[in-house]
Formats: C-alpha cells, sequence, structure tokens
C-alpha cells in the first residue's frame, strides 16, 4: 500500500480508464460478483459525488439503445461527468435526508421506482469513532427507508427485535418506498457494532444480505457495504 496521499493503483487506473474517482472500482468489483445492474436498469445514486459511481451504472447498462436510466442525488451540485456517461445520466441537488419519497419516486421511469439504488453517502469523518458509526448509521437507515418505505421498515425492525421509529403516520405516498420489488440496495457503513443489527432488520426484507469490503477500499478506511439482492414483494 502506498503512503498516506500518494497515488496508488487504484488511483493511477481510475485516471488511465477516465474514470473521476477511485470508487468507481468499488461499485466495478460489486457489479462483476453480483450482477447489480442489467441493461434497462433504472439506477438511484444516493451520496453521487463526484461522479464515478453514476459512470460505471451507466456502463453497466449497455449501449444507449437498451435504454435505462441512472439518476444521482446529492448535497453538492454533482456536473454528471463527460466521459463514460451518455443522456440516461442526470443529477438532481437536494438533501437525501429531506426529500420526500414521492418527490424521489417522481425522478423515476413512469414514475414506477427504480431497479437498483446504490448509497455512498457517508458523514463528515469527525475522527470520533462512536459518533461517525452513529451517523453512518443514520444515513444507511435513511437509505434503506427511502428504499422500502416506513411501513415495511417499522414491522422488520420489530421482526428483528429491535424498537421502531420508522415513520408509518406520513402521506401513503411517503410510507411506500422507491425500489421495485426484486430490486437491489447497496449501502455504505463505517464498521461497527449497529452494522450487525442492521443485518438483522434487513433479512426478511430481501432474498439476500451480504457484506463486503471492497479491494478498492484504503486499508485505513473502515467503510464496508451491505449488498441486498432481491426485494421481497409485499
Amino acid at each position: 500500500m502506498s503512503g498516506a496521499g500518494a497515488p496508488d493503483f487504484f488511483y493511477r487506473e481510475a485516471l488511465r480508464l477516465g474514470y473521476v474517482a477511485r470508487s468507481a472500482f468499488k461499485l466495478l468489483q460489486m457489479q462483476n460478483q453480483y450482477k447489480l445492474i442489467k441493461p434497462g436498469s433504472s439506477v438511484l445514486d444516493l451520496g453521487c459525488a463526484p461522479g464515478a459511481w453514476l459512470q460505471v451504472a451507466c456502463q453497466s447498462l449497455g449501449p444507449l439503445k437498451n435504454g435505462g436510466v441512472v439518476v444521482g442525488i446529492d448535497q453538492k451540485k454533482v456536473k454528471v461527468p463527460s466521459l463514460l456517461c451518455d443522456a440516461r445520466v442526470q443529477t438532481v441537488c437536494a438533501d437525501v435526508m429531506n426529500l420526500p419519497k414521492h418527490q424521489v419516486r417522481e425522478l423515476s421511469p413512469q414514475q414506477q421506482g427504480f431497479s437498483v439504488i446504490l448509497s455512498d453517502m457517508c458523514p463528515l469523518i469527525s475522527g470520533i469513532r462512536t459518533k461517525d458509526a452513529a451517523l453512518s448509521v443514520e444515513l444507511g437507515m435513511r437509505a434503506l427507508d427511502l428504499a422500502v418505505g416506513g411501513n415495511a421498515l417499522s414491522d422488520a425492525t420489530i421482526q428483528s427485535g429491535g424498537q421502531s421509529d420508522a415513520g408509518g403516520s406520513g402521506s401513503g405516498l411517503d410510507n411506500c418506498g422507491v425500489l421495485k420489488p426484486g430490486g437491489h440496495l447497496v449501502i455504505k457503513f463505517l464498521e461497527s457494532e449497529d452494522v450487525q443489527e442492521f443485518s438483522k432488520i434487513c433479512k426478511p426484507l430481501f432474498r439476500k444480505a451480504s457484506l463486503l469490503r471492497p479491494k478498492a477500499t484504503r486499508s485505513s478506511s473502515r467503510e464496508i457495504y451491505f449488498i441486498c439482492q432481491s426485494l421481497c414483494s409485499g
């Protein structure tokens, strides 16, 4: 591993291949292992800055004639990368934590929801491990709530033996998730004991849930990804 701040293999490869960040290789590994994004998929990328996952998602859709769409949301204004992206990619500047589900659904094709949701959201690192981990879980739970909806999340939390904080008293549209049945969800976390609790919540919601630490993750990082496959219907 190269020293802190020194260009490493994945950084150099990103430059060579036209990716805007080395994080592209994390999603490339997930795609190679799990085949999450298929031709014609509708993909939602939460925390899309600087745009490397937008590039990989668009590539994974295949040729333009295959259709599909990639929508990125970030608090920062993100310009769609000129390389490895096409007209199927768009970005929205918004705070995911405060964005109503029905507004997110409106960004999907025919407002029918997304087939894949990717969350690479991460809190500003303070260096206080417990604080950073708690904020990471908060972002992860928001991504899960956005995907499956407040009612399903509440039921799954109770089923796992926890106490539900998921909102179930809002409008019908905002209690429904934006991930289609059979869809896939990827969420980044900072490793902590809470990740195991999150795993228990996911098990009744998806047919398969796996943990992955991509090879492109820096050795000093505590990042880990939840790969949730095939959202159960109903």
